[in-house]
């Protein structure tokens, strides 16, 4: 199929009936924004399979996956039912004689979210749920690759009650992208995506005065320590390094086998050798094709760029037979063996299904391995011991941690907490976090002293007495 892109006569309307909604919309009390949500939420738990299914046909996720992509942004959406608890500001009473000081947490106005092709739900639904619901309107750009899932929530809101002009959908690529960072009327610009596309983002829209929180790039690593439980590590790696065809910003890419858990690697390979490779509505695929043959060609080439500069290929998944689907932009589950801190398959990241694997002695190493890394969206820990797994999560520098967790993507009531080069700007997705940066402090100091004590004019600097 075929995205039109939006025109700027279509991108200012969007923009216009955004900014036009705000006031209204910002007036009106939390409880009844929160309804809205409520009530949407109930309605994405409805139409979960329709919106699973636009994913699978434009994404090519698995239906399993798909429908795991509509969930965790639905429990987003279930947090925004509680926005109220989230703005609360803070008051101490008495400061001076008479005098009160308290904040409030506001909204700021028109807001962007620009979304990436691996979450066609999730990511949308950790954007405008958590602007809209704390007294922001938004103007929000899906993905040009897979936009289905983004305009069918989109259609859900307005059921569920969202008025006109507070959600609007908006296409396209590079110039809707510049528009959207650089218009005076939008206050922030949310984004989830590559490095270039980030740092273009971060630094066009920081440029205009704008709040911008941005999650990039990541090289997830997870440390195998020999007291794992070999069975349920080996089965949690699998899962997470290969599903979805590892296109996931927290995709588990890289195993750091400790001492002796080094001769794990085959057994690992030959449970990745298993995984069936189809397109994603069919029956038992475990994972689906890359997103574009563009995307096959450079994870290709990484890889055999990996060998060449000295890795072991232990399971190679180029060339991938899917009969029923020639043309299909297939890479199977592959495993690169004995690779270095130098190594290309190493120091990019491929997002594809292709697990990078050193070996180490000890679990000072794997840390230290792990922490010269420039990225720390996430990373995990397998072992049985809670004092390795205690030094393990103090010690590594990321910012999400799984112990015996391969994805250790937080729950709402918290916020997606990815740290250094995986995020630019210090501002989380969705939870608390998520609603401070839709929003804005503003602090009122008050005198309603009983008596009048100013009996006469003063040029004095006030203070609180």
């Amino acid at each position: 199929c075929r995205v039109p892109e939006s025109t700027p006569e279509e991108l200012e309307a969007a923009t216009a009936a955004a900014a036009a909604a705000f006031p209204a919309w910002r007036d009106t009390p939390v409880q009844q924004r929160q309804r809205v949500f409520f009530k949407l939420q109930a309605l994405i738990r409805e139409n979960t399979e329709n919106i699973a299914m636009s994913i699978v046909r434009e994404q090519g996720k698995t239906l399993p996956d798909a429908r795991g992509d509509v969930f965790r942004g639905l429990e987003v959406v279930e947090a925004s039912c509680n926005t109220a608890a989230m703005i609360m500001g803070e008051t101490v009473n008495n400061i001076g004689s008479g005098l009160d000081c308290y904040s409030y947490r506001q909204p700021l106005g028109v807001t962007a979210g620009i979304c990436p092709f691996n979450f066609p739900a999730m990511i949308p639904l950790w954007i405008f749920p958590v602007a809209a619901a704390t007294g922001n309107t938004v103007v929000m750009k899906p993905s040009e690759r897979d936009p289905g899932a983004a305009m069918l929530l989109s259609e859900l809101a307005k059921e569920a009650g969202l008025p006109d002009g507070v959600l609007n959908v908006v296409h396209g690529t590079h110039d809707t992208v510049d528009f959207l960072c650089t218009d005076e009327r939008i206050k922030t610009v949310s984004f989830v995506g590559g490095d270039a596309a980030g740092r273009h983002v971060f630094d066009l829209g920081t440029r205009h005065n704008k709040k911008v929180q941005a999650n990039l790039g990541a090289k997830n690593h997870v440390t195998i320590l020999p007291d794992a439980d070999k069975d349920a590590t080996l089965n949690a790696i699998v899962g997470a390094a290969f599903g979805a065809a590892g296109q996931r910003c927290m995709a588990l890419s890289h195993a750091i086998f400790v001492a002796e858990t080094k001769e794990w690697i085959p057994e690992l390979a030959e449970r990745a050798r298993k995984l069936k490779v189809s397109a994603g509505h069919v029956d038992g695929a475990d994972l689906g094709p890359l997103i574009s043959p563009q995307a096959l060609h450079r994870a290709e080439s990484l890889i055999g760029a990996g060998v060449e500069a000295g890795g072991t290929l232990v399971l190679d998944g180029r060339g991938v037979e899917v009969p029923d689907f020639p043309k299909g932009n297939f890479l199977g589950p592959t495993i690169l063996a004995d690779l270095d801190a130098a190594n290309p398959a190493y120091t990019n990241e491929i997002f594809g299904p292709v697990l990078g694997c050193t070996a180490v002695d000890t679990l000072d190493e794997a840390i230290a391995f792990t922490n010269a890394n420039p990225y720390g969206n996430g990373c995990a820990v397998f072992t049985s011991s809670g004092a390795a797994a205690r030094k393990y999560q103090q010690e590594v520098d990321v910012g999400q941690v799984g112990v015996n967790v391969p994805i250790p993507v937080p729950l709402p009531t918290f916020s997606f907490s990815g740290s250094r080069r995986s995020v630019i700007g210090g501002h989380y997705f969705y939870g608390k976090k998520g609603a401070e940066f839709f929003t804005q402090v503003k602090t009122i100091t008050s005198n309603w002293k009983y008596t009048d004590t100013h009996a006469k004019v003063s040029g004095v600097m006030p203070t609180m007495k």
